[in-house]
C-alpha cells in the first residue's frame, strides 16, 4: 500500500495555454477606407435608384392630353369680308381703284402686287357676291389656318347676266395681337359631296305586343296633335327629362308614318315621322323622331334622340 506522497516528491505543474495573437486591423488602414467608401457608395446609388424611379413613375401617372380650342369667330368674319370685296369689281377706272385699296386691308403686300392685274382697266364685266360658304377652317400650324369656301358670284356683261359659283382655299396668319393677314393667294380647290353612307334600317322586331302597340301609337297620335302648341306646363304630361322642347309653332297634326316599335329593358323605343301642315308656308313638314317611353300611371316620353 502506497503512502500519500511525501513534500520531497515534486507537484506537477499544468502547462501554461499559449496566447493567440489577434491582429486589429487599424482605423485608418487603406484598405478599411476603401471598403467604407465601397459601402457608402452603394448605399448612396441605391437610395438614388429608388427615389428615381419613383419620380419616373409619378410622372407617367401624371401625364395630361390638354384638348385645345380655337375660336376661329374672328377668321371667319375677316375670310367672308375679304371674299366679297376680292370678287366684286365694276368696269370702271374709279370702283376699281377703290377695290384695290380696299384689298390692301387683307393681303400682303407680295399678294398685292401679285393681284394688281386680277382686274384689268378695260375688263367688260362686273360682279357682285351672292353667297359665301365657308366649308372648313384648318389649323396648319400654331399660327397659320387654311379655310375653304365657295362663292357665288352675278356677272354682268352688258345687258346680260349669270351665276357662277367657284370654291377655293386660302392661308392666312394669325399674330398674338389675333391681327389677320392673307399670306397666300385664293387657290381652286373642292367643295364637300354628298356622302354615300345610308343609316341602318331599324324594323319592327316582334319584342312589343300588339296591344301595348296601340296604346303607344293612340298615345304618340295624342301628344303629337297637342304638341306644336303646348306650354311648358302642359308638356310635362307627355315628357320627362326635357327630352322635347317646347316649340309654340302654328302646325296643324296630320298623321305618323310607319312607326316601328322595338321594347329594351322595360321600355318602348319608337322611331317615327310626323306629319304636320304648316299653315303659314302651307306646306308639309316631316319631322323625325327616336324616342324612349315607358309607363308608370300613363305612357311618359323619357328621351329623344
Amino acid at each position: 500500500m502506497k503512502l500519500p506522497f511525501s513534500k520531497k516528491e515534486k507537484q506537477v505543474k499544468p502547462k501554461k495555454t499559449k496566447k493567440i495573437k489577434v491582429r486589429t486591423v487599424g482605423k485608418r488602414k487603406k484598405s478599411v477606407l476603401f471598403l467604407w467608401i465601397l459601402l457608402l457608395s452603394s448605399l448612396a446609388f441605391g437610395i438614388y435608384k429608388n427615389f428615381t424611379a419613383i419620380d419616373l413613375h409619378t410622372v407617367h401617372e401624371r401625364e395630361i392630353i390638354e384638348s385645345h380650342i380655337q375660336d376661329t369667330t374672328a377668321i371667319e368674319s375677316f375670310t367672308r369680308n375679304f371674299v366679297t370685296d376680292y370678287y366684286s369689281w365694276e368696269n370702271n377706272t374709279k370702283a376699281l381703284e377703290e377695290r384695290t385699296e380696299k384689298l390692301k386691308d387683307y393681303l400682303t403686300e407680295e399678294l398685292q402686287a401679285l393681284n394688281s392685274d386680277m382686274i384689268r382697266e378695260d375688263i367688260p364685266t362686273s360682279s357682285t357676291v351672292q353667297d359665301i360658304n365657308i366649308w372648313s377652317i384648318s389649323e396648319e400650324k400654331e399660327t397659320t389656318f387654311s379655310v375653304v369656301y365657295s362663292v357665288q358670284q352675278k356677272i354682268t356683261e352688258e345687258k346680260d347676266s349669270s351665276l357662277t359659283s367657284s370654291t377655293y382655299r386660302v392661308v392666312l396668319h394669325q399674330d398674338e395681337q389675333e391681327n389677320l393677314v392673307i399670306i397666300q393667294n385664293p387657290t381652286l380647290w373642292n367643295a364637300p359631296e354628298k356622302s354615300s353612307f345610308t343609316p341602318e334600317q331599324v324594323d319592327s322586331d316582334g319584342t312589343v305586343e300588339s296591344e301595348t302597340v296601340e296604346e303607344v301609337t293612340v298615345f304618340l297620335e295624342t301628344f303629337f296633335a297637342s304638341y306644336p302648341t303646348a306650354t311648358e306646363q302642359e308638356l310635362a304630361y307627355y315628357v320627362k327629362n326635357n327630352a322635347l322642347p317646347v316649340i309654340d309653332q302654328d302646325y296643324t297634326f296630320s298623321e305618323l308614318i310607319n312607326p316601328v316599335f322595338q321594347e329594351l329593358d322595360n321600355q318602348i323605343k319608337a322611331w317615327i315621322t310626323v306629319i304636320y301642315l304648316d299653315e303659314m308656308t302651307k306646306a308639309t313638314q316631316l319631322s323625325q323622331y327616336e324616342l324612349t317611353l315607358e309607363k308608370d300611371s300613363n305612357w311618359v316620353i323619357v328621351e329623344q334622340k
